[in-house]
């Protein structure tokens, strides 16, 4: 059910909200044309282009001072930061692992103590077999 909106004749901002509704609907869909346009993505790109190209001496030049009143002042750069980062994630890799190596230790006890639990009985044929091996070194 759709309802057309009443407007009233003697409300002089009804005609001119009505009048700015239309011209946004107007431009909203022209510029959506304008943007998807092939066109338009290739001025785009172009401006893109060369605004990146001629803004890459300036930002070499700041990141060349930048570096160099870091490092007068005793405060890392970002290349410093960039680095401790990485030794950083090197040391969590590692830290990784060895807790890996540890849980495998820790379940390869538990299932010691499980198997000398249950052959209690087969104790002395252990101790025999693993100073056959000793002697065997």
């Amino acid at each position: 059910m759709s309802q057309k909106e009443d407007t009233n004749p003697f409300d002089p901002t009804g005609m001119f909200k009505s009048m700015r509704d239309a011209g946004m609907d107007t431009w909203s869909k022209l510029m959506i044309q304008l943007v998807n346009s092939e066109a338009y993505a290739q001025a785009s790109a172009t401006m893109l282009d060369a605004w990146l190209t001629s803004s890459a001496p300036f930002r070499k030049a700041i990141e060349t001072t930048m570096t160099q009143v870091l490092t007068q002042l005793n405060m890392p750069t970002r290349s410093d930061v960039i680095n401790l980062a990485e030794r950083l994630t090197h040391i969590e890799l590692r830290l990784d692992d060895l807790e890996a190596k540890l849980d495998a230790g820790q379940r390869a006890k538990n299932t010691k103590r499980y198997e000398t639990c249950c052959f209690d009985s087969l104790r002395p044929l252990r101790s025999l077999r693993l100073e056959n091996l000793r002697n065997q070194r």
